[in-house]
């Protein structure tokens, strides 16, 4: 059920549906005897669409998901192994053209392949099988192998987690399959904004790991990027994890609102 509502309510959540939304409301009631507050409906979405395209507001609230963790320090020695969240790749599309189709955050799976060369004797886990809410026979972890073997990995080397469905599941499943033993490093590649929701779940399901971010999207966080959809994708992107955040931990499944560095 959880799942099924992320998938619904949580893309109704984002500023970009949510301003779709509510203009096309205020349109329709534009035709009837509600025309007055219609028209502020419209308005409304307008002004929110000049908001988040005009000023850098997505980033201000990226910003801070994004530096929550620092860069690795290649200093602490070599990981046992590296945990590949998945999200970079569509499966579907890929399937589709028989080739492998990255959507965005194709960082992981590069720096993951930089990683496996650096360090010859890490164990490489990638976890992810569908988001779809209709699954398909599809899965990102298949086509994220392809990747990695162009790249250079061994294939002896990679262990594949093929049935979560969001990042709960990756940490779940990934443990289970895993079994990290006492005194293990494990490092935790993922976006840079999205790595304070993965900690806080790893943390939980009992997998420490060491975050290794990748694939920023925010520079200079006050720069305007004019009328720009980039505002709009960073603003969508934000609120995505804020939500998520307060949705897990009102679950129980990570400990802290805001997962910090150890």
């Amino acid at each position: 059920m959880f799942f099924v509502l992320s998938k619904t309510l949580g893309l109704l959540a984002l500023p970009t549906n949510f301003m779709i939304v509510l203009g096309l409301l205020g349109v329709v009631l534009m035709l009837t005897r509600f025309a007055v507050f219609g028209r502020r409906l419209v308005v409304a979405a307008m002004l929110l669409l000049a908001v988040l395209g005009l000023t850098p507001l997505g980033s201000l609230m990226l910003s801070p998901l994004e530096s929550r963790f620092p860069k690795w320090d290649p200093a602490r020695g070599a990981p046992d192994g590296i945990i590949v969240l998945g999200g970079p790749v569509d499966p579907d599309l890929s399937i589709m053209y028989g080739m492998p189709v990255t959507v965005a955050g194709a960082d992981r799976l590069i720096q993951a392949a930089a990683l496996a060369r650096r360090y010859p004797n890490a164990r490489i886990v990638f976890t992810g099988g569908s988001a779809n809410l209709i699954s398909t026979d599809a899965r990102e972890a298949d086509v994220a192998a392809d990747i990695l073997l162009s790249l250079g990995v061994a294939k002896e080397r990679l262990t594949l987690e093929r049935e979560s469905r969001n990042t709960y599941e990756n940490a779940v499943f990934s443990k289970a399959m895993v079994a990290p033993k006492p005194g293990e490093r494990w490092l935790l590649v993922t976006s840079a904004f999205h790595m304070p929701r993965s900690v806080g779940l790893f943390r939980k399901a009992g997998f420490p790991v060491e975050p290794y971010p990748v694939d920023w999207r925010v520079g200079r966080v006050l720069d305007v990027d004019g009328v720009s959809l980039l505002g709009l994708r960073r603003a969508d992107i934000a609120v995505r994890e804020w939500v998520g955040l307060v949705a897990y931990r009102l679950r129980g499944r990570i400990d802290d609102l805001f997962p910090a560095p150890n």
